[in-house]
């Protein structure tokens, strides 16, 4: 009987591992065939890379605890489940840079290796998320519990992890500089706007599945500054760490920065609102 159940739990893992592969893939397709993330895995600072993957790491940790590609029920596990995310983020992006010619053996070593590194991020959070999203018989309900437990800080981080990874889908792109540069103070003004609307219509208006609902005796106006504005207000952050991690912020006037953070928080929001549906 022992035997048997060390078999059943090894086999669940072995599938959970390749469910991690196949959303690694899925995930992160988008950004290995976009050649501006090729360029920036190989001009990026050493240390922002370094201190990226790192914040990817953690949130990789919180996101095993929300909804991993198994059960965990300790930070430890969390952890080792979030270095597992990440070994498959990057043999994924190994495999996946290789195969598409994007890495060769005439590179230097450190083209390589921050290629893949930049690549692992979108990657590894695929591979976390991958149980979820290719199904496996997950107990939505205990992932629900979860999330009520975590509470209001557990819906900031999921809304923080939601802005991440959609801000970071798009921008690498040199599209997000020239939107930013030819859209005028009041279309500026105009996309924030609409952001914030669009926030809080998806999280707590439409009836998608999981929603969330207004907190209980809570008005509108305590939801939308402790909800919708907050979420918008990491969002803007995330999208501002981005753009200083891909280096669009060097030399750049202040007035073009906020421009920019805008428009990628405008994806960024979206992110935040939809993150439960995903994670």
């Amino acid at each position: 009987m022992a035997h048997d159940s060390v078999s059943e739990t090894n086999k669940d893992y072995a599938l959970g591992l390749s469910r991690a592969f196949g959303g690694a893939v899925i995930f992160a397709i988008p950004l290995l065939m976009t050649m501006e993330m090729w360029w920036l895995g190989f001009s990026m600072e050493p240390g922002r890379l370094l201190l990226f993957m790192s914040i990817n790491f953690s949130i990789l940790i919180g996101l095993s605890y929300f909804a991993g590609f198994e059960r965990t029920f300790s930070w430890k596990e969390d952890a080792m489940d979030a270095f597992a995310a990440f070994g498959v983020g990057i043999l994924t992006s190994a495999a996946m840079l290789a195969l598409l010619a994007v890495i060769t053996f005439d590179m230097t070593w450190g083209e390589i290796v921050g290629k893949v590194a930049l690549q692992s991020v979108p990657a590894s959070i695929g591979a976390m998320l991958g149980r979820k999203q290719l199904g496996g018989g997950q107990d939505t309900q205990a992932e629900e519990e979860r999330k009520a437990e975590a509470g209001y800080g557990g819906e900031l981080f999921l809304m923080l992890a939601g802005a991440l990874f959609l801000a970071f889908n798009v921008a690498p792109t040199e599209e997000m500089i020239l939107i930013a540069y030819q859209m005028s103070p009041w279309h500026t003004l105009t996309l924030g706007f609409l952001s914030i609307i669009l926030l809080h219509v998806l999280v707590y208006t439409v009836g998608f599945s999981g929603q969330e609902s207004r907190p209980e005796g809570g008005t509108f106006l305590s939801t939308f500054f402790h909800f919708t504005l907050a979420g918008y207000g990491i969002a803007l952050l995330i999208s501002f760490y981005v753009l200083w991690t891909f280096g669009r912020t060097e030399d750049v006037a202040p007035t073009e920065i906020a421009s920019m953070v805008v428009v990628l928080g405008f994806p960024a929001s979206l992110g935040a609102a939809t993150a439960r549906l995903v994670i």
